[in-house]
């Protein structure tokens, strides 16, 4: 039966969100039961997008992602793939009717990833950022409204000063892999290799910006979503605080993570502002 299949479908999407990512699945798993799964289900895609660009160093990257594309393509099409991970996702697509240019921007800023080092200018930089955060933000909101185009619109610019937000934070917590391991650098402008205090300060100036909108169309977000993102948002937000008390050096040399006792602490504190309307 095909319910089987798209049960173990969406099986997938789940295992690969808390394999990969422990703060965010802890953050969807503050989503109401309604919504759940289906954001599993744009996390699994995004990140095997994500994956194959960045972490298949052994195998022809740019052969896998033309196949990703076109099957993913044919999923979207045909409302069906042999993969379970666009499986589950297409049935998130066109359950909230996706628009297909957020997922087009979201495999542009990631077949960048295959060839292209350097972001020069702010307008390289935003573009990119566009297609790898702010789009996934998009898709996400699509879920959190169920649809409702007008709240769609509403609150479509905060969701995506939201996730550039996150990006951004995952750049510079990420600058010694990205730079290193990967050769990139998405900051413009700045000069990685001599990385100051100075640069360091207007990057997080930069992010803090971005958090402010986001929060505001947080508290504004259907309840069944609410919470989740605001814990997504706190635990983001306590990697800032972190990066910013970091020195600049220090920041090219390490990963700068929260440990799980502190993200345990971050949702209980989380969870109290929520109740008491504090957010």
């Amino acid at each position: 039966m095909k319910s089987i299949f798209d049960n173990v479908s969406k099986a997938c999407s789940k295992l690969v969100t808390t394999s990969y990512s422990t703060s965010f699945s802890m953050a969807t798993k503050m989503l109401a039961d309604s919504i759940r799964q289906d954001i599993y289900n744009i996390y699994g895609f995004v990140r095997f997008a994500d994956e194959i660009v960045d972490t298949f160093h052994d195998y022809d990257k740019e052969f896998l992602f033309e196949k990703f594309e076109q099957d993913l393509s044919d999923a979207l099409e045909h409302k069906i793939s042999l993969n379970p991970i666009l499986n589950s996702f297409q049935e998130t697509y066109h359950k909230y009717q996706i628009d297909k240019h957020l997922v087009d921007a979201f495999m542009n800023s990631m077949r960048l990833d295959l060839h292209k080092k350097d972001y020069l200018t702010e307008e390289e930089y935003k573009n990119y950022i566009y297609g790898s955060a702010d789009v996934v933000g998009l898709m996400c909101l699509k879920v959190f409204v169920k649809g409702d185009q007008q709240k769609y619109n509403t609150l479509k610019d905060s969701a995506m000063s939201l996730g550039s937000a996150f990006q951004k934070v995952n750049f510079l917590r990420d600058l010694k892999a990205d730079y290193e391991d990967l050769s990139r650098t998405y900051f413009p402008n700045t000069d990685l290799s001599q990385l100051d205090e100075r640069s360091k300060q207007a990057i997080i100036k930069d992010i803090e910006s971005d958090f402010e909108k986001g929060l505001q169309g947080i508290k504004q977000l259907p309840l069944e979503a609410r919470f989740g993102v605001f814990m997504a948002y706190r635990y983001y937000n306590k990697l800032l605080e972190k990066l910013k008390r970091t020195p600049a050096l220090e920041i090219k040399s390490t990963r700068i993570r929260v440990p799980n006792y502190k993200k345990v602490e971050l949702l209980t504190r989380s969870y109290v502002k929520y109740q008491l309307n504090l957010l």
